[in-house]
């Protein structure tokens, strides 16, 4: 019976190595909320660079009101950059590309009808997706020519990839800190040195300072 090579997965562990990628990042769920009458909810998310997101939200008329959805859709990053934005929003897709690691905020904001009371809460439903999530792997498999076996294991290279980038940005932020903590900690090192040292200057200048006194005073020889 031959022995398996070293190194290398068994046949059996495939399966395996496959669901533990899929158990480490898991699929994301829409989120859902209510939106108040003249309200504005936002939700913000990090996402690294040069990664495709990929959204589709929709939100539902109030309860009991004869007028549609109302409310404004806007999707920027830290710079206030707009990457998406809707006015009356009811339902839609968008997608972008990021240029760098940022902080993106996307903003739904309720309109009030004009002539009406307070509009009743807005159940507003947000899929967002980025990175391996967002890619069409059926479109993929259609202009590649793809075998579902061969489309499978494209989404597992990519998850892994992901999985990879994600360790390595982490350790980067790590090192980061790291350097931040000993420089930190030199600076305290020097500033409580530099104090001593004051301490030290002063507490000499008031020695000498009331030895002068007393002489003067003829309290001492």
């Amino acid at each position: 019976m031959p022995l398996p090579l070293p190194g290398r997965p068994r046949l059996g562990q495939a399966p395996l190595l496959a669901l533990l990628l899929l158990l480490l990042v898991g699929p994301a769920r829409p989120i859902s909320f209510q939106l108040p009458g003249k309200a504005r909810k936002c939700l913000r998310e990090e996402i690294h660079r040069d990664t495709l997101v990929t959204g589709e939200y929709e939100i539902g008329a109030p309860p009991g009101s004869s007028t549609g959805p109302s409310a404004n859709l806007k999707i920027t990053d830290s710079a206030g950059h707009i990457l998406y934005a809707k006015e009356d929003a009811t339902k839609g897709k968008f997608a972008f590309t990021t240029e760098d690691y940022d902080m993106f905020e996307a903003c739904f904001e309720s309109k009030l009808p004009v002539g009406t009371g307070r509009m009743p809460d807005q159940l507003v439903t947000l899929d967002m997706k980025h990175g391996v999530e967002a890619k069409n792997y059926e479109e993929i498999a259609k202009v590649e020519k793809l075998k579902p076996l061969e489309v499978e294991l494209r989404r597992l290279e990519d998850l892994s990839e992901s999985i990879v980038n994600d360790f390595a940005y982490m350790k980067k932020r790590e090192e980061e800190m790291r350097d931040t903590n000993e420089s930190t900690n030199t600076r305290v090192l020097y500033f409580s040195i530099f104090s001593m040292c004051c301490l030290i200057g002063l507490a000499t200048w008031q020695v000498f300072y009331l030895r002068r006194f007393f002489k003067a005073k003829k309290l001492i020889e």
